[in-house]
């Protein structure tokens, strides 16, 4: 039975009438190519790996995506965006500068260079070098900016018009990610030939379940703005918000992961908080008892469904949360030598990409093990073992953006596009405080989020009278 509210195309698919509305008559060559990226960033873009396939996919779909539209595309307005333009070029000028080679005398000064001592006593003749200890992966990690890039500019080239229908792609490719998790628990087994994906785990288009727990936690804080962003509320509407929302918190349970249950729970908290007004007029129009009944309604469901994935052994996610042995965290261990690296290389650092080659040459015996340690697990001390106090001052500088803007944006109330820039404020808060666990912003489609959640914040602080979103006011 087809949506109140939908279109059917071609496919079968069924779209959003709001998607065309806000297209207008025709939708314009940057909202078309932001669509074909971001679905091939959907398909191939959740590994952080530099040597799978889906990296070299990514990677040309962002230069083949830009080039056209610098070529063809209309000038780019950066109203909103010269924060988020000026942190990201300097991270691409801060690669750029670990890529330049080094006279023989400057480089073997720089801290921790000194290993290398010895190689004019081996025949191994001093040359120049670059700031960059592992000169290949930090031109790898020049090259993956070419997506945030490319994201960056297309948005910055759309129309006002067209950012209406931002919302709903985002979470329609985070419900797309939530059903192929939920056919890789149902046992069927369908692996991403494109990613390195772990055989057994529900990971969906990604890499790390850790990663997928994040992508759907960001729906989980975007399902209930979505629910009420329309001026006229309607059962449709509310069902297939409600439902996706459950079924969101599901499969981050059946993920696995410990940090992803976490982060649910605030996004699930911040969501119904940034829409508390809308649930209340909601409530009055109900009877007394609906509301209530509702509520129950959704805890009783969660509670089944928990309990029948503990009766069948599914339960990953809550089997993990109660079987924690902080010992035998590889993380925890690693930390006094990841810590060590960092003050060794300080200030100007080992070069991006270099964690897992610069980790083998410091990793003591009791931690040798058949598998290896990728990152940090902590992109905060990577940044700073990679950058040095350079990386720092720009992670800082971006936290600091994020912080004072995020402050206006949740105090500013007359404002009708102010729930997307809290959304964004709030996807941000979550990728930030994922990336103390893990490394999520590393992968391609992470990496476009960011993005777009910066640009929502920057957005929603210019010209009030450029409205993504309809006013606030719900009619039911």
């Amino acid at each position: 039975m087809p949506l109140c509210g939908s279109v059917h195309m071609p496919n079968g698919m069924l779209m959003p009438k709001s998607l065309f509305r806000s297209f207008g008559s025709r939708p314009s060559l940057p909202a078309i190519l932001l669509c074909c990226l971001m679905i091939m960033l959907w398909i191939a873009g959740g590994a952080s790996r530099s040597d799978v396939l889906g990296q070299a996919l990514v990677r040309l779909s962002a230069a083949v995506m830009l080039a056209i539209a610098l070529l063809w595309g209309p000038r780019p307005d950066l109203a909103g965006g010269r924060a988020v333009a000026i942190l990201l070029g300097l991270t691409i000028v801060l690669v750029v500068l670990q890529l330049v080679p080094l006279p023989p005398s400057v480089w073997t000064a720089l801290p921790g260079r000194s290993v290398f001592d010895a190689l004019p006593r081996i025949g191994v003749a001093p040359s120049w070098r670059p700031l960059a200890m592992v000169p290949g992966a930090a031109a790898n990690a020049l090259f993956s900016l070419i997506v945030p890039l490319s994201v960056f500019l297309l948005l910055t080239m759309m129309p006002v018009r067209e950012r209406t229908w931002l919302l709903d792609f985002y979470l329609a490719l985070i419900a797309a990610s939530a059903l192929w998790a939920l056919l890789q628990f149902s046992g069927g087994g369908f692996n991403n030939p494109l990613v390195n994906q772990t055989p057994g785990q529900v990971s969906g288009n990604f890499a790390n379940r850790n990663h997928l727990a994040l992508f759907l936690a960001l729906g989980c804080l975007l399902a209930p703005v979505w629910t009420f962003a329309s001026r006229r509320l309607t059962t449709i509407r509310v069902v297939s918000g409600i439902g996706l929302l459950v079924l969101l918190i599901l499969l981050i349970l059946a993920t696995g992961s410990r940090a992803g249950v976490a982060l649910g729970l605030v996004a699930v908290v911040i969501a119904l908080f940034q829409v508390r007004s809308q649930l209340l007029h909601m409530s009055r129009r109900l009877p007394r008892w609906g509301f209530p009944v509702i509520i129950i309604g959704l805890v009783v469901t969660i509670a089944l469904a928990i309990l029948f994935s503990l009766k069948a052994d599914r339960a990953v996610g809550i089997d993990r949360l109660m079987d924690v042995d902080i010992s035998d965290d590889m993380r925890r261990q690693a930390l006094p030598t990841i810590l060590s690296m960092v003050s060794q290389y300080f200030p100007v650092g080992t070069g991006f990409g270099s964690f897992d080659p610069m980790f083998r040459m410091h990793e003591p015996n009791d931690l040798l093990k058949l598998s290896y340690f990728n990152h940090a697990h902590n992109d905060y001390l990577e940044i700073a073992l990679n950058a040095g106090l350079a990386g720092i001052v720009l992670l800082a500088s971006a936290i600091g953006w994020w912080l004072v803007n995020s402050i206006r944006v949740w105090r500013r109330t007359s404002l009708s596009n102010s729930r997307l820039g809290r959304s964004g404020s709030a996807m941000l808060l979550l990728i930030l405080v994922a990336s103390a666990f893990d490394y999520p912003a590393r992968t391609p489609l992470i990496m476009a989020m960011v993005v777009a959640a910066a640009m929502w914040m920057g957005w929603s602080l210019t010209d009030t009278r450029r409205s993504p979103l309809p006013d606030q006011k719900v009619d039911l």
